[in-house]
């Protein structure tokens, strides 16, 4: 096992025990080989995966991470995230110290409930904790009390969605963020830039920004466009 590799992060990945509530359950893997959203497959300890009638909604794989870390990094200011999922982008956000506050909007019942028991959010330094709210709400009608920095939206199932601009679209009209990212916003540059006949180059990948018309952050990354061409490469088969 020497010259095995293990999942490494910077960032803070709360401890998680088996929990359910409703139709979810969060269910921990002591060991597992998994592929990440741009990077090789590594092993990962201790999985903690959210389950729904036996179908996987997150967990703390490679892949999972690294499709919301872009968003995290970037966060600042008053930001809504829209999904409540397993935690884990609300409470790495609101460790950041450019981030003031963290709205974290949910519709199901069961995962909040969920959430309640289990309280990764105790976890956090009170002044992280401090900045967390959560809203029973939906992720189409929400509006909030205040501006709003920083958007985040992950409320859906398959990592690609061919109708996700539109939904984000729709998301945007009532909260009006300064800046936006989307989980799997890179596979929708990607399947964009292939039906425009655009490059997957920085300006390209702006231009197709500029075309869906949401204030997308992203190519101010480190490396974006490279990183988008991998995620692309491994995830997206066609662009139709």
């Amino acid at each position: 096992m020497s010259d095995v590799t293990f999942f490494e992060t910077d960032l803070f990945i709360p401890a998680y025990r088996s929990i359910r509530r409703g139709e979810w359950e969060i269910l921990i893997s002591e060991l597992n080989f998994a592929g990440g959203y741009w990077s090789d497959a590594v092993l990962v300890r201790n999985m903690a995966g959210l389950i729904r009638d036996g179908s996987t909604w997150m967990s703390m794989t490679p892949m999972e991470i690294e499709s919301q870390e872009i968003g995290v990094r970037l966060s600042r200011g008053d930001v809504v995230i829209l999904g409540m999922g397993m935690g884990w982008a609300a409470a790495v956000t609101a460790l950041r110290d450019e981030v003031s506050s963290v709205t974290v909007v949910e519709l199901d019942a069961d995962v909040l409930a969920l959430h309640e028991e289990l309280d990764i959010f105790s976890q956090l330094p009170e002044a992280a904790r401090r900045k967390i709210s959560i809203v029973h709400g939906s992720a189409f009608s929400y509006r909030p009390t205040g501006p709003v920095d920083f958007l985040m939206a992950d409320i859906w199932l398959p990592l690609r969605g061919d109708n996700r601009v539109d939904e984000v679209k729709r998301m945007q009209e009532n909260i009006g963020a300064q800046a936006i990212y989307f989980w799997g916003q890179e596979l929708e540059i990607g399947r964009l830039a292939a039906l425009d006949g655009e490059m997957l180059t920085p300006e390209g990948i702006q231009r197709i920004v500029e075309r869906t018309g949401l204030p997308l952050v992203g190519l101010e990354y480190p490396a974006y466009d490279q990183l988008l061409s991998r995620a692309v490469a491994r995830h997206l088969r066609s662009p139709q």
